[in-house]
């Protein structure tokens, strides 16, 4: 069973409904200290923690009176514009006393599959980890239409461990795992306490069931876990609702783990190096060798570039005699990294014209 002081790097998502008091509309504030509580106990053990959060919309139709039930597209993004600003702000005020800074994060499914914005969210994300922030993500729903939409955060906290290399991934719901019905309906349904591979009978077992606040149901919570999974990030699906719910996770509170084959570090590489590259970078035998030590490849090293690849894109790296060294995700153009071949980052805003990354390649994007 995993345990969440081993992990290097979690991501929580929190329900509507564990955030939210559906009768009254208003923020469980004691709830969300507790949580905060496990963040610092987290933090304390070293973790990096992101937190994937609902409770805009919920927040907001509260404030201007809008009624529980499913709300036209206009009055949910009012609705969320209110309440994000809401939601926000209780996470800075539970996590400050802790001295840990917080920081809002709003995507779209639109982020994620566009390549330049894919990378520029993982770059931002990395880099508020970097500096011990926590960040609190939510999906942009006032400007997000049905197409750009995840329309749960079950899926956007998968993409988000996914983005980040997350060790585990916990989503705190409304049930306590998974189970082989759904137990507000069949008394003998059993939950699992763990699942290595999700079987076309374990997929056939979920229901659409979501409860209140929520929109996920259990079939969004194994999307997720499949998504979580194949990048080497287990997942646990447990009851929210208690106090210090991490903490209770940690110490034998019901739950149903994922297990990930791979870890994430080296899923992503698998992933890099399957892909089929844009073009060709040749560097030199002094970057040849920083990459076998590990390194990024800096625009120093490069000898040559050759193809037409975007940012983003996987490029292969050669060394001058023709042998393949690694395959990467460069972080410019072809274009670009043409321009500053040869030249030292300190260089790169006056060659291109406008500041620019350190680094063509970094080491997290190379897979040798």
């Amino acid at each position: 069973m995993a345990t969440l002081t081993a992990a290097r790097r979690l991501v929580v998502k929190i329900g509507s409904a564990l955030l939210v008091d559906r009768d009254t509309g208003l923020l469980r504030s004691d709830w969300l200290h507790s949580l905060a509580q496990d963040v610092a106990w987290l933090k304390g053990q070293g973790a990096d923690v992101i937190l994937v959060s609902s409770g805009s919309i919920a927040l907001g139709r509260g404030v201007l009176g809008l009624p529980m039930a499913d709300l036209p597209l206009e009055q949910s993004q009012a609705a969320a514009a209110v309440g994000q600003i809401r939601l926000a702000r209780a996470y800075e005020e539970a996590l400050t006393p802790h001295k840990i800074t917080t920081a809002q994060v709003l995507v779209t499914l639109e982020d994620s599959e566009d390549r330049r914005r894919y990378l520029n969210s993982r770059a931002t994300l990395e880099t508020l980890l970097s500096l011990g922030v926590v960040p609190i993500v939510n999906e942009n729903d006032t400007v997000a239409t049905d197409e750009i939409r995840y329309g749960d955060n079950d899926r956007l906290a998968a993409q988000i461990a996914v983005t980040v290399g997350a060790d585990q991934l916990i989503l705190l719901s409304d049930v306590d795992g998974f189970y082989t019905g759904n137990p507000s309906e069949d008394g003998n349904a059993k939950r699992f306490d763990v699942i290595e591979t999700i079987t076309p009978e374990i997929e056939e077992m979920a229901g659409d069931a979501g409860s209140g606040l929520s929109k996920g149901g259990m079939k969004t919570k194994l999307l997720a876990a499949k998504m979580a999974t194949a990048a080497g990030c287990d997942m646990a699906i447990t009851e929210g609702s208690t106090l210090n719910p991490l903490k209770s996770l940690e110490d034998g509170a019901n739950c149903t783990w994922f297990t990930a084959t791979l870890d994430p570090h080296a899923a992503r590489k698998r992933w890099i190096s399957a892909m089929k590259p844009r073009g060709e970078i040749v560097v030199d035998a002094g970057a040849a060798k920083a990459l076998g030590n590990g390194k990024s490849l800096l625009p120093a090293g490069i000898v040559e570039v050759t193809g037409d690849f975007g940012r983003g894109d996987p490029v292969a790296i050669m060394d001058h005699r023709s042998r393949r060294l690694a395959q990467g995700l460069s972080r410019y153009t072809a274009q670009e990294a043409d321009a500053i071949k040869g030249r030292k980052s300190s260089e790169i805003e006056a060659t291109l014209g406008y500041p620019g990354r350190a680094v063509l390649i970094h080491r997290d994007d190379l897979a040798l």
